[in-house]
């Protein structure tokens, strides 16, 4: 009796799952050899996931949060390019304010300290220049300072507010400096 050979039958691969966002995205920064800190074991989801949960916090300070995002390190390196690969992925709520943060049309806080008056950004990004305009501080005020002064120094206009909710103030661009210490933040007025 003759047996008949064995046909085998095609290999068929199971399908696979589809990788999530996380898995995707890691997946491109290894493509593209995008360097991540450390910090977040060299995962780009994790640095972006980072980045999502810190946002909407990060208003809460002393910048606006395409401020914070855009001036705050998170550009340097890779990092811009995995925020733009990452966020609209991972936590697309904030694509708005990544697009800000990129094309640097976003509002600008200022909180206590000396800025020069220039209508160009710092050159290192240290955010310590502050364009002319009308800023307005608001909330529970106490024992606020602020002055304008001229390149030279002179105090053009100061004022010390013991206890205040609102305080307005227009910086000209022929200012040389402006200076404010325990006030809130200064936000531009539209």
């Amino acid at each position: 009796m003759s047996v008949a050979p064995a046909t085998e039958e095609p290999v068929t691969e199971a399908p696979s799952t589809p990788a999530t966002p996380q898995e995707e995205l890691d997946l491109l920064a290894a493509e593209k050899n995008w360097e991540v800190d450390d910090l977040y074991a060299g995962s780009a989801a994790a640095f972006v996931e980072d980045i999502c949960e810190s946002l909407p916090t990060s208003g809460a300070g002393n910048w606006s949060r395409p401020q914070w995002l855009a001036e705050s390190g998170n550009f340097e390196g890779d990092g811009k390019a995995i925020l733009q690969a990452g966020i609209p992925k991972l936590c697309p709520k904030w694509s708005t304010v990544l697009k800000q943060a990129v094309s640097g049309k976003y509002d600008r806080w200022f909180g206590n300290g000396t800025y020069v008056v220039s209508s160009k950004p710092a050159a290192d990004g240290d955010g310590d220049t502050i364009p002319p305009g009308t800023y307005r501080a608001e909330g529970k005020m106490e024992n606020c300072y602020w002055e304008r002064t001229s390149e030279s120094g002179e105090i053009i206009d100061n004022n010390f507010a013991t206890s205040a909710r609102k305080i307005t103030i227009t910086i000209r661009s022929s200012d040389g400096q402006f200076t404010s210490e325990g006030c809130e933040v200064w936000k531009p007025v539209k």
